[in-house]
């Protein structure tokens, strides 16, 4: 009864407390909270970590069903939320400090190894139960930041290398993510399932991975932020690689911002993972929230690029496209319009650029490494796994989609000369292209109306960051695509930031939308007073 009459105090109290502030601060919504919001509720007793999290499993039970785009959540999540409460209680009474994540809930990618009670299968029924030798590089930074890991999000399987005919967003374990905004639409991936729980306020943040627009295209097409930093700028180590070369590791958000502090987080050097050696010396004293700066379009000179880009989304996207273009002059940037990229019908054709060929054969040498160094794995190589899949044809749904991508990877050996000759044209068309279209017209950013300049910066490693620019005429979300050389975040986060704060162009999807205040969330799962 003591502890019962306490626990009711305690609730009570809270209520107060809750009275008594929104006087002098807004109502914290869960829904679209940021960061920053979160952080403040904390700060001012409105809200726990636990109770964050609570909302978002409720959201996940919810709206999984029929989103499809978390594979499971981490059953340690709630008591991860509890010590977040117990630190932060400690860092107010003067003990420790915390984390700039801290009590923050993350989903990561089905590829970005957990040393939990969770599985790392690549949306794979193969890798059921493996167990991976330690956390990835990016996971204990996020831990060590103070973020909740949630659980682990959707993803298209083997990163859609499984299959020609599979859908991106489709995995044996989660079926097909669906966009929030338009069901029958694509949701795009590989990273589906962190850009879907992101849109539709299933957790704050999100991890994801890109090797070619896999963190660009769902963020594009589901209306969050996705931010593909230069390779190198984060770890790769622990993760399920496709190719050095080109992947890397990103956050995915509704804010700019939130991006950023994930960003923050995760970058650094790390022995295990080479690449971060040489992208070390990006990295600006003071990290990167100190270029989240409503001015920073002031002075900017940015490179448009229309063909073949805004052709592609229709006539309402290029139009607002043209109406954005009058938001970066109007706040200070210099325009230099309708630039061409040199070969770019070569860069954007796959049957042309290599690129397959070189990624089938990365993914063959680099997953056959990641898979030897798993316990308890049921399959040890790319070999084994595309057994595993033909004596499992109804586990790994094989009357819907085939294996043939990963029989071709399977076929691949980096060291073939088709693929070294790959590597050597798409190096020479990054050059002779992107670089060469940035360094003769100065400019700080190249700008495109949506995803498919991703493809442009991926063959040599290249930053990009996608904002919420609009929704066409059947609701079907669009992003501005932000791509800058190597090591240039600091601008494209100016840029971009901006640009949101500018445009405010996001809006969460109404189909899945709730306007759950605290109060309301807190007397639903509570009790009233």
């Amino acid at each position: 009864m003591t502890s019962l009459f306490s626990l009711l105090l305690s609730l009570a109290l809270l209520s107060l407390s809750f009275l008594t502030t929104a006087v002098s601060a807004s109502e914290f919504t869960f829904q679209e909270a940021t960061i920053e919001s979160i952080h403040l509720a904390f700060a001012q007793n409105r809200l726990t970590s636990r109770q964050l999290v609570d909302f978002y499993l409720d959201r996940i039970q919810t709206l999984n069903p029929s989103l499809r785009c978390v594979l499971e959540v981490n059953p340690d999540a709630l008591a991860q939320a509890d010590e977040a409460d117990r630190l932060r209680a400690e860092a107010r009474g003067g003990k420790g400090t915390l984390g700039n994540l801290h009590g923050i809930p993350v989903l990561l990618k089905d590829s970005i190894g957990t040393d939990d009670k969770m599985n790392t299968s690549a949306g794979s029924y193969a890798l059921l139960g493996a167990r991976v030798p330690r956390d990835a590089f990016v996971v204990e930074r996020l831990r060590s930041a103070g973020a909740v890991i949630l659980g682990k999000a959707s993803m298209s399987e083997w990163y859609s290398i499984r299959s020609w005919e599979m859908p991106r967003g489709w995995c044996a374990r989660g079926g097909q993510g669906v966009n929030p905004y338009v069901k029958s639409e694509n949701p795009c991936g590989s990273s589906t399932g962190s850009a879907i729980a992101v849109a539709a306020n299933m957790v704050t943040v999100s991890l994801g991975t890109e090797t070619d627009s896999s963190i660009i295209c769902p963020a594009d097409h589901n209306s969050v932020v996705g931010f593909k930093p230069t390779v190198g700028l984060t770890s790769r180590a622990g993760v399920m690689l496709v190719s050095p070369r080109q992947d890397s590791i990103g956050p995915i958000s509704r804010t700019v911002s939130d991006a950023v502090y994930v960003l923050d987080a995760i970058v650094g050097f790390d022995p295990r993972d080479e690449a971060t050696g040489e992208a070390a010396k990006f990295i600006p004293m003071g990290g990167y929230k100190q270029f989240l700066r409503e001015d920073g379009l002031k002075g900017k000179r940015l490179g448009i690029v229309r063909n073949p880009f805004s052709n592609s989304r229709g006539s309402t996207a290029a139009s607002i496209f043209d109406q954005h273009l009058g938001t970066f002059r109007n706040y200070g940037a210099t325009l230099v319009d309708n630039l061409e990229i040199e070969n770019i019908d070569i860069i954007l054709n796959p049957s042309k650029n290599g690129e397959m060929g070189v990624l089938r054969a990365h993914f063959k040498h680099h997953i056959n490494e990641y898979l030897g160094e798993l316990s308890n794995s049921p399959v040890k190589s790319l070999a084994d796994v595309i057994a595993f899949n033909s004596n499992n044809p109804d586990l790994e749904k094989m009357e819907e989609y085939n294996q043939d991508g990963l029989i071709a990877a399977q076929m691949a050996n980096i060291l073939d000369e088709e693929v070294v000759k790959a590597e050597h044209m798409m190096k020479k068309l990054s050059e002779e292209g992107f670089e060469k279209l940035m360094k003769e017209n100065e400019l700080d950013a190249m700008v495109t109306l949506g995803l498919r300049a991703a493809t442009v910066l991926a063959f040599e490693g290249y930053p990009a960051l996608t904002v919420p620019a609009g929704y066409d005429d059947n609701g079907m979300p669009f992003g501005v695509c932000f791509g800058g050389l190597k090591g240039s975040e600091a601008k494209l986060i100016e840029i971009a930031y901006s640009f949101e704060q500018a445009t405010r162009m996001r809006k969460p999807p109404l189909s899945f939308s709730s306007e759950f205040h605290y109060q309301y969330y807190y007397e639903q799962s509570y009790g009233t007073m």
